[in-house]
């Protein structure tokens, strides 16, 4: 599993941290727990699936907010206390 940290400007309130999501959601079928902060100016979510970052870059710049960067680092669940 990935998790995919994408760096965004322009998200001002709630409501443009709720875009950005819809937009993931639809370039990233596969995406989980899709999340983004307007004051960390970012977003990310879980894939087990590759992710064409052009495409995925074109779809929030699309939305007028401007996509600064994606990073792709592996995810490994944690358990109970932080074990593995």
């Amino acid at each position: 599993m990935n998790k995919i940290t994408i760096g965004i400007d322009g998200m001002m309130c709630g409501m443009c941290e709720a875009h950005i999501c819809d937009t993931i959601r639809r370039a990233v079928p596969s995406a989980r727990k899709v999340s983004a902060s307007r004051t960390k100016k970012q977003a990310s979510f879980l894939t087990e699936e590759e992710v064409d970052t052009a495409q995925l870059q074109a779809a929030i710049d699309a939305t007028g907010y401007t996509c600064l960067s994606i990073e792709t680092a592996p995810y490994e669940k944690r358990r109970l206390f932080g074990r593995k």
